[in-house]
């Protein structure tokens, strides 16, 4: 068993998606990252990621139906969803899609790596 989460990254901004990377990758292996929705359900299902970070706004098929898919499919899989905007309905709709998490991109920091490892250890004892 891996001693760290494998994550799948999906946002459009390029930039933000490296940072976001970058961010993560000392504490979890970035196995991929996508900017379209429409690629991410097939990207996680041929990368076989423990959770799933989505921003909401993806071209073509938004984060939050790219969550109710992932959710759909793969229910042990953990969706968390982000967002650039800071509206608390968005918070409120991922969860209602099924994320296991919300953040808003200017507060992730830390917080999102923590919510990424209790969303892999909670699959990683169910």
């Amino acid at each position: 068993m891996p001693n760290r989460p494998r994550v799948l990254v999906a946002d459009d901004h390029p930039g933000v998606a490296k940072a976001l990377s970058r961010l993560l990758s000392f504490e979890c292996d970035v196995v991929g990252t996508v900017g379209d929705g429409r690629e991410v359900v097939a990207a996680a299902a041929r990368l076989q990621p423990v959770v799933v970070v989505v921003d909401v706004n993806l071209p073509n098929v938004n984060g939050l139906d790219v969550c109710r898919q992932i959710t759909r499919n793969n229910p042990r899989l953990p969706v968390i969803v982000i967002s650039g905007m800071l509206d608390d309905d968005i918070a409120q709709t991922a969860r209602t899609a099924g994320a296991s998490d919300f953040f808003y991109k200017a507060a992730m920091g830390d917080g999102l790596i923590r919510a990424i490892k209790a969303a892999w250890s909670t699959t990683r004892t169910a």
